[in-house]
């Protein structure tokens, strides 16, 4: 199981939020600014870095020109989410040698811009989210519900050609209270599915049970910077790879 550091970003720092609420930010300097945050993951061992613009997904304003200073400054793959609503905002991302877009909304109000994004893209550079609470699948920074379930979504976007899958539990966010294990073991698996899981990873125990699950990767938040463990513990524990 790959483990993936986060690192999201408001206003230019690297911020955590519990449930996605803006309002709840916390600040996180003590390994320097978000480039030198990212090289250090990088030095720990790393071999992907999560980050998301938090001021993009909740319609703010947009750290891309920082993103693109975190690309230039480390070798890891970079997957980037927040606030990406359109191809062109994809292109420009790859543009900036990301190497997988996660999209939340776009997926689920125009399936067809999906499609072409696959089509020009590949199915490797693209990550949906299936950001769920009490089983729907919220978008919009978790401001608006779809109908949809996490089963029923996976059907929808496995059938389009999406293989890369992000599973956040939004009450489990940011709260250091376990990851949603019940949910994810109910997800319908295809073995053509990768499927990364977010939220409430506190302990490396947690993330041996995603690894028993059968879950293919962790992004690990708040838990690496309130240093519950350290990205080199976790590591040895779970593996490389």
């Amino acid at each position: 199981m790959q483990l993936i550091p986060a690192i999201d970003l408001m206003n230019g720092r690297i911020v955590r939020l519990s449930r996605g609420d803006p309002k709840t930010a916390k600040i996180y300097e003590q390994f320097g600014d978000p480039i030198q945050t990212a090289q250090k993951w990088q030095t720990d061992g790393a071999k992907k870095l999560h980050i998301i613009d938090l001021d993009a997904a909740f319609g703010y304003r947009d750290n891309r020109s920082l993103i693109a200073k975190i690309a230039e400054n480390v070798t890891l793959p970079i997957q980037v989410g927040g606030g990406i609503r359109s191809i062109a905002d994809v292109e420009k991302l790859i543009g900036l040698k990301i190497d997988q877009v996660i999209l939340g909304a776009l997926p689920f109000r125009d399936p067809s811009a999906l499609i072409q994004i696959l089509q020009k893209f590949g199915p490797e550079s693209v990550i949906v989210a299936l950001d769920n609470m009490n089983g729907k699948i919220m978008i919009e920074g978790w401001k608006t519900k779809t109908t949809m379930g996490i089963n029923e979504s996976l059907r929808k976007f496995f059938s389009l050609g999406i293989r890369n899958f992000l599973i956040t539990s939004i009450v489990k966010d940011g709260t250091l209270s376990g990851p949603d294990l019940e949910t994810l073991n109910e997800i319908n698996r295809k073995p053509e599915l990768k499927i990364i899981a977010a939220g409430g990873i506190s302990r490396i125990e947690d993330l041996i049970n995603l690894k028993r699950l059968g879950i293919q990767g962790a992004v690990i938040g708040k838990a690496l910077y309130e240093e519950k463990f350290s990205l080199k513990e976790a590591l040895k524990k779970i593996g490389r790879k």
